[in-house]
């Protein structure tokens, strides 16, 4: 019979969840099964963070996120931050006072918000964002949003990429006046190339958001010093009134207890870890998440996170040949569609009212609408690019294709094909031998 070790997860979110889930009971065939102790600074139980903006738009209930309960035999702690991690001793220590040993330790806490500098964001003292300004990161952020926003009332949403438009199109649902500033050239500018965007930003005009891309703000104005915030201002002194502001510019990956405890980090400022997801300092600690870096890749996406929570509950148990090689992305973003709208669509779990019907409204933008993006779309000497772009049915696709493997694609509108595409990118898959034409068709080719 195996020994029990005890293995300590800093952080509660999706990918503590899953490794959690992944290591409850779990026997190991090295090192016997695993005591598992999670420490999560957020009071809520861990949920599903994809799904924050239709919790915001009022699609569903905030018990909707609810992941699995971990498995038996896992202590989860929530509410508990830990302010320090003694390797030498083995233990991490919370800001209760209390500490947990550990034979090994696993750091997944995430990332934060960036907050950019702007005049106005910061009153003196520190004493926090003024009134009516939030970052859009967490459920706590999601819900003091929800409770602040109200029908008709102006919001300015700061940041045009895939947070920023997802905020905006939430509130827009809710009934505010939103206007999306973007610093960028187009929306998503990461992810998606001009055509798609233009595309994207027709989408958001027709539900009322106004979009302003090249546009850099300056700062937060409120109604007195520490009030709620009244207007933001931009560049060139052009005042937006506000009455709520939502900061979505990006997010870094969360490492000050890992640097303090003298673990390093790599390139892109996250912790660096090898393809056991271990650290390079110190062989009982692992990361993974939006905190690690593997390869010099920062993926902060849930895909990856839970990728790399099954790799290392393998390696924690001790399974030969178990690592981490990468995780090939899909970004995406589903956008109801005009007629699932609040009080239009019964969300998981709920039976409509089938007193009410909806009438759908026409156009490219009635039912359910996609964006999605991988890989590299702009195309290397010798690729091969499809376009197709139907700027009436709200459709963009675009693939680039090197042999027979895809290199990259955005698509946009209602995406038939997204799944066909999705598994041939990330299994690396050799495509259908058909013209390339028709991978575009809803049926993928097949």
């Amino acid at each position: 019979m195996g020994t029990t070790r005890r293995v300590v997860v800093v952080g509660g979110g999706m990918a503590a969840a899953r490794l959690a889930q992944q290591l409850g009971g779990r026997e190991g065939r090295a090192h016997g099964s695993w005591a598992v102790t999670v420490l999560g600074e957020e009071p809520h139980a861990p949920y599903n963070r994809v799904l924050l903006a239709d919790v915001l738009a009022g699609r569903y209930a905030p018990g909707v996120l609810a992941l699995p309960r971990p498995a038996e035999g896992v202590a989860w702690r929530t509410g508990t931050r830990v302010v320090r991690i003694d390797r030498s001793m083995r233990v991490a220590v919370c800001d209760d006072g209390t500490s947990e040993a550990f034979d090994a330790l696993v750091l997944a806490t995430g990332s934060n918000p960036v907050l950019p500098p702007l005049q106005g964001l910061f009153a003196p003292g520190g004493a926090g964002l003024p009134a009516g300004v939030h970052a859009f990161r967490t459920l706590t952020d999601c819900l003091a949003l929800g409770r602040e926003v109200r029908e008709g009332a102006p919001a300015v949403v700061i940041g045009g990429g895939l947070l920023g438009v997802s905020a905006a199109r939430a509130l827009a649902a809710r009934g505010a006046r939103v206007v999306l500033a973007q610093q960028g050239e187009h929306l998503m500018d990461r992810h998606l190339d001009a055509g798609a965007s233009a595309l994207l930003r027709a989408h958001l005009a027709d539900l009322g958001v106004e979009v302003h891309t090249e546009c850099r703000v300056r700062g937060v104005r409120a109604a007195a010093p520490g009030g709620r915030v009244t207007a933001v201002e931009l560049a060139d002194g052009y005042l937006l009134a506000a009455d709520l502001v939502v900061l979505a510019c990006g997010v870094r990956p969360r490492t000050g207890l890992a640097r303090a405890a003298g673990l390093a980090t790599g390139p892109r400022g996250g912790i660096a870890v090898d393809d056991a997801l271990r650290t390079r300092t110190d062989p009982d600690v692992y990361a993974l998440g939006d905190c690690a870096e593997h390869d010099g890749v920062l993926y902060g996406l849930a895909g990856a996170a839970q990728d790399q929570a099954d790799v290392l509950a393998r390696v924690l148990a001790g399974e030969p040949g178990a690592a981490y090689t990468g995780t090939r992305a899909l970004v995406r973003l589903t956008l109801p569609g005009q007629e699932a709208l609040p009080g239009q669509e019964a969300g998981p779990g709920q039976e409509a009212d089938p007193g009410q019907e909806a009438s759908a409204p026409a156009g490219p933008w009635a039912g359910p609408w996609d964006v999605a993006a991988f890989g590299q779309p702009d195309p290397a000497p010798g690729d091969d690019v499809v376009q197709l772009a139907d700027a009436t049915r709200g459709a963009y696709r675009k693939i680039v294709v090197r042999g027979d493997r895809l290199r990259g694609g955005i698509l946009v509108g209602d995406l038939g094909s997204v799944g066909t595409l999705a598994r041939a990118w990330e299994g690396d898959e050799p495509l259908p031998a058909t013209p390339l034409l028709h991978l575009l068709t809803h049926d993928g080719g097949y």
